[in-house]
């Protein structure tokens, strides 16, 4: 699955291309750190204006849109390139893999399965990688260049409801509480990717026997395929019970999560410590780093089926390694 990142051939673009994305992924959260600026000075600015006629000019106003429109205009051409550029890497690993199953096909095509884990597996594990390794950077990222952002803008933020004097509390209420989402998410979902397996082993044989009917009239007879399609019938409806719980859990987290920076302000804002364009910052600062440290939260389905392919992959290789193994010796 890795040859990738092993193989002299593909340096070029495993090495140099990990490097460009990296490039990439950094200047888009620079940008997105001056927009979170952006956003401060602007909401500072339209509370003035509010609040103290013809203190502003129309002029000055319009400015401020202008300058968000720029920062804009170059944010969606770096995401633009960054996701086209991505798409073609993991097609390069996808191509290593293939390239690597095709030179041992002679082991390969005697394996149960073979086709399906060359093209089927390779082509979601290189899409699922694509946007899920793609999300894991810009979060790491993310996270770097927010939390000293969001620490140092917790200077003025000392007390929390209920809790009291805590300093720099939006930092530590962003990293329990995102912390915390993961484990319960986790732990609720420990079982999801056994199943995604199972419902893969399942569908696998179903579809073998029905390939095998077009060819062959003894197979995909009604009593053996109505037995197959009954074993992914239960495990869909297994995977269905698990998903139920697990949703249910994982939106009331994400939902209730919404007003925990507003909670956390409280006692701040209603002392109009703090202006308008500092809470939108703080807030915008404080979402970023919370979705950061959400990550695997946000990206549990998509882990599960990742780890379903592994799975298979690495269990295809080991029956390759084996039958590869057994023909030098004979």
């Amino acid at each position: 699955m890795f040859k990738f990142f092993t193989q002299k051939k593909w340096h070029l673009w495993s090495i140099g291309g990990t490097v460009v994305i990296l490039l990439a992924t950094w200047y888009q959260v620079q940008l997105d750190v001056r927009i979170n600026e952006w956003f401060g000075e602007f909401y500072d600015t339209l509370q003035k204006a509010l609040t103290e006629p013809n203190s502003v000019s129309e002029k000055d106003f319009i400015s401020y849109l202008f300058t968000f429109a720029k920062i804009a205009a170059v944010y969606i051409l770096v995401v633009i390139f960054s996701d086209y550029f991505t798409s073609h890497w993991t097609f390069r690993w996808r191509t290593a893999m293939a390239d690597f199953y095709h030179d041992k096909w002679e082991f390969a095509s005697s394996i149960e399965g073979a086709s399906q884990r060359v093209q089927e597996d390779t082509l979601k594990f290189a899409r699922i990688m694509e946007g899920l390794g793609a999300e894991l950077l810009r979060s790491l990222m993310t996270l770097i260049a927010f939390t000293p952002i969001l620490w140092g803008l917790s200077k003025s933020i000392t007390v929390l409801p209920w809790i009291g004097q805590v300093d720099h509390a939006l930092v530590w209420v962003a990293i329990i509480s995102a912390l915390g989402g993961t484990v319960i998410l986790a732990s609720v979902g420990i079982k999801l990717p056994g199943i995604e397996y199972d419902i893969q082993k399942e569908e696998a044989a179903y579809r073998k026997e029905l390939v095998l009917g077009e060819d062959f009239k003894e197979s995909a007879k009604p009593e053996i395929i109505t037995s197959l399609y009954s074993g992914v019938r239960q495990i869909h409806y297994k995977m269905y019970f698990h998903y139920l719980y697990f949703n249910a859990v994982k939106w009331s987290y994400l939902q209730g999560m919404v007003i925990v920076p507003y909670l956390a302000l409280a006692p701040t804002i209603v002392t109009g410590a703090i202006t308008l364009g500092f809470v939108q910052q703080i807030i915008r600062a404080f979402g970023r780093v919370e979705t950061s440290l959400q990550y695997l939260v946000r990206s549990w389905p998509i882990i599960v089926e990742l780890i379903s392919v592994w799975k298979r992959l690495r269990e295809f290789e080991a029956k390759l390694e084996k039958n590869t193994s057994l023909e030098t010796i004979s």
